[in-house]
């Protein structure tokens, strides 16, 4: 019997403590509701004011997630161009891509460039290298029958260049082992290359000029599109290295020897470049005392040196942003204010007919909200458009992302409370007499 007593007693609590819970519950609901509702006939009612206060916040919101955009599109172009290097690749140089202060001038100018004997030598001893290459750039005139293209870049790649590069080719092939040995008369174009010579006819096994010598096409290169540091193989030219030294010295310094040197999985950067330098330092025989006279680059250099322009672009795009949000935070808290003002004698009404304060301050703070978030959602309707248009009529491809359509509706919420905050409070707190006397 007992046992019974207190299982009673203790659903009683339990089921006291629902009611308790859901009875605020439902009167918040309600609350919620009839703020709402209030707040959406006001704005209906004076709809110049209205859009008045939304040109305020939809500018706003347009210039800083415009310029979020816009900086995300460009860093997320110049990030994909770098990566198609490799994150995980050693460029073998004579300049570093960051001067230290260990050198001066004249000892940077005396380095030798890399050699295709030292490219070999990496690639018989190395232990942590999966592949490497080596690569020279020169310009040549490239002719097929009467269209031309000037001034073209002309890579000759070695052996490993496809292991240590990424890229896909579209049409034909890529170099055979047995065409790099003998130094083949054969070529892969990139796809604006294939387009300026042949439009759209297939250029796999037609002979073109380069400088005069007849080279046949094997291959087409997938298109990347263009590259924001200059990367592309659109506009390319690669033959294999043995034929490309007909036509050049590719130990010249006019042809910017290269070495890359690809890690293996697993294997990090570092521990490649403490084996690089052994290697290279006994190629050129340099002794203990003597510096390193060559530079081992890598793409982190690069993304290094983005991530503070990037990081300071994005300040400098908060700081024009935020401009345009003040104007607009300053237009709905003045538009708030009149709107207590003019309807000083309905809340007065709703008081004497027992509203509390807190309806009276949700109601005045919802509609200065909503206001405020109608605003930005316009404003990133504009931005989703153009980028939109922009995206379909131009080469440069411009997203607008999850992320800064959370950024450009949070903004606005915040500023929509940070503006109606003080006008609802004086709203709520009116004395109900006075008020409808007013």
């Amino acid at each position: 019997m007992t046992k019974v007593l207190i299982h009673l007693q203790t659903v009683g609590t339990q089921r006291t403590l629902e009611l308790l819970l859901c009875i605020p519950m439902k009167i918040y609901l309600k609350l919620f509701k009839e703020s709402i509702a209030f707040s959406v006939t006001a704005l209906t009612t004076n709809k110049l004011r209205t859009i008045l206060s939304l040109l305020g916040i939809t500018i706003g919101i347009f210039s800083i997630i415009t310029v979020f955009t816009l900086v995300d599109s460009l860093e997320s172009k110049i990030r994909s161009s770098v990566e198609d290097l490799g994150n995980n690749v050693i460029f073998v140089q004579k300049w570093p891509w960051q001067f230290g202060g260990a050198y001066n001038w004249w000892d940077y100018m005396s380095r030798p460039y890399p050699q295709p004997s030292e490219q070999i030598a990496i690639s018989e001893q190395s232990e942590h290298a999966e592949g490497s290459a080596f690569t020279c750039n020169f310009a040549k005139t490239v002719k097929f029958k009467s269209n031309s293209v000037e001034q073209t870049i002309i890579v000759g790649a070695s052996k490993g260049y496809d292991h240590v590069r990424n890229f896909e080719v579209e049409k034909g092939r890529y170099f055979s082992e047995k065409e790099i040995l003998n130094g083949t008369n054969v070529c892969v174009i990139g796809n604006q290359i294939a387009f300026d010579l042949f439009g759209y006819t297939d250029p796999v096994g037609r002979v073109i000029k380069i400088g005069g010598k007849k080279v046949r096409v094997i291959g087409v290169f997938k298109r990347e599109g263009e590259s924001m540091i200059g990367f592309s193989l659109d506009p390319y030219v690669i033959l294999n290295l043995n034929y490309a030294k007909t036509m050049v010295n590719v130990r010249s310094s006019r042809v910017d020897p290269t070495i890359y040197v690809k890690a293996k999985e697993g294997v990090e950067n570092a521990l490649l470049i403490d084996e690089l330098t052994g290697i290279l330092r006994a190629q050129r025989r340099l002794k203990p005392i003597e510096k390193n006279d060559f530079a081992l680059n890598e793409i982190s250099i690069i993304s290094e040196g983005f991530d503070g322009f990037f990081g300071f672009i994005h300040i400098l795009g908060s700081v024009i942003g935020g401009f345009s949000i003040i104007v607009g935070a300053v237009s709905i808290a003045n538009i708030m204010f009149v709107s207590v003002k003019e309807r000083t004698k309905i809340i007065g009404i709703q008081k004497a007919l027992g509203a509390k304060n807190g309806f009276i301050l949700f109601q005045f703070l919802s509609e200065s909200v909503i206001l405020s978030l109608i605003g930005g959602l316009i404003g990133l309707l504009l931005i989703a458009i153009l980028t939109f248009i922009t995206t379909m009529t131009t080469d440069y491809e411009i997203v607008l992302t999850l992320q800064n359509i959370t950024i450009g509706i949070s903004i606005s919420v915040i500023i929509g409370i940070i503006a109606g905050l003080v006008p609802a409070w004086q709203a709520a707190k009116k004395d109900p007499v006075e008020a409808i006397r007013s």
